[in-house]
Formats: C-alpha cells, structure tokens, sequence
C-alpha cells in the first residue's frame, strides 16, 4: 500500500513538473543569430513610377524576395510598409491610406506610416473576434526614395538567401538530383 502510494506521488510530481514553466532552453527573443550570409543593405527597384497608385491608395511588389507595400498618402508622400498585415497575413496594398496610416480592408487594423506600429487593432467585427486571439504587431516600414523612373526601396539584399540557407537539398529534392540541377 506505501508503494501504491508513492507511486501515485512520485507520478504526480512528473506530471506537474512537465507542465511547469521552464526557463531552460528558452529563447528569449525571436532573432535568430546565426547568419549565413551577411546583412547587405542596398535601394532596390519595386515598381515604375507608372505604376505608383492614386494619392490615398497603394500597391504591392517584390524588393530582394520580400513583399512589399507601397503607400500613397493623400498629400503624394511615398511610403514602404512590408505587405503582410497580421494577424493573418492578407495583402496590406489593398488597404485604405490615410494622412498617417494605413487600414487593413478585412481585419480593421490601422499601421502608422512612418513607424509601422499598430494604432488601432483589429476594430471591425470579425477584427473583434480574431484580434482577441493575437498579441498587437505592427509591419516592417522601408526607406523609400525614387530613381531614374522607378520607385526603390533599401532591403537587405541577403535576407532571402539567409532565409533559405537551412533548407535541406537532398535525395527528394523537386528537381531531380541532390544538388538541386537537373539531369
């Protein structure tokens, strides 16, 4: 009977540690700080100045692998935001733009301009449901300029070889052979 019951502690124990926070092997931030390859900052071109939107609108494009947004305010300011809006990563170009954000069509969400932070988090209805769910996060913004015709934004050049540099290329690889060639 004194086993069965110092089993069932010991038992109880396990079971409550296992559940305990623990500070162990816990990263405490989300860096990653192991990079291949080495930041490389460089102006890139997104879009012709052709294809910029009216004042109050915006577009989308693709500077070094990345998605970006491009925003128009009201009074012709360019900006450059990252094009994915959290919590759930619909296009932020489809967005209305104001003097000093930018509002996200589904979810409500409106990111500053100049900042990228958060201002007002996921006030519509179905915001309300799903914005509950999730912590505030804003959007990366970008130096913008223009040059020669073209709207440029400054991303690191690198940022999608570093990403892609853990990806194991081996016998199943999609193309056919180990290395990632053709035969």
């Amino acid at each position: 009977m004194v086993f069965l019951k110092l089993t069932l502690v010991a038992s109880m124990v396990a079971s409550a540690t296992a559940f305990a926070p623990s500070t162990f092997g816990v990263r405490t931030s989300t860096n990653l700080n192991a990079r291949t390859f080495k930041e490389k900052l460089k102006y890139v071109p997104v879009i012709t100045q052709a294809q910029l939107p009216p004042k109050g609108s915006a577009t989308s494009g693709v500077a070094g692998g990345l998605a970006i947004c491009i925003a128009v305010s009201p009074t012709g300011q360019l900006f450059a935001l990252g094009d994915k809006c959290p919590p759930v990563n619909q296009p932020l170009s489809f967005g209305k733009v104001t003097a000093t954000a930018i509002e996200d069509p589904v979810l409500g969400t409106a990111f500053n301009l100049k900042t990228g932070q958060v201002e007002n988090w996921c006030p519509s209805g179905l915001g309300k449901l799903l914005g509950g769910l999730f912590e505030p996060s804003g959007v990366p913004v970008y130096p913008v300029k223009t040059n020669k015709g073209n709207v440029e934004v400054q991303v690191d050049v690198n940022y999608k070889l570093d990403f892609e540099a853990n990806y194991w290329s081996g016998v199943l690889d999609a193309q056919g052979k180990a290395n990632g060639k053709y035969y």
